[in-house]
């Protein structure tokens, strides 16, 4: 990711939206035991941190390897 990018993506006054998100009962408990244990506050950060990670890391695939898979002619 670039520095721009990145100087963006870290700014905390980024417009926000919310979302609604229905998942299983176990996998919430889950979630509120591992965040404690990470030491986030409650599971919601972690929710937002494992989404974090896993985007930048789909993104950062995709903008390597775009160009041999999609665009060839």
């Amino acid at each position: 990711m670039k520095i721009e990018a990145l100087k963006k993506r870290l700014d905390k006054n980024r417009p926000m939206t919310e979302i609604t998100l229905k998942i299983p009962s176990d996998v919430l408990e889950d979630l509120k035991r591992v965040a404690l244990k990470l030491g986030f506050t409650d599971y919601q950060p972690l929710i937002k941190a494992y989404i974090g990670q896993c985007l930048r890391k789909d993104l950062e695939f995709r903008r390597r390897y775009h160009n041999r898979f999609y665009c060839q002619s």
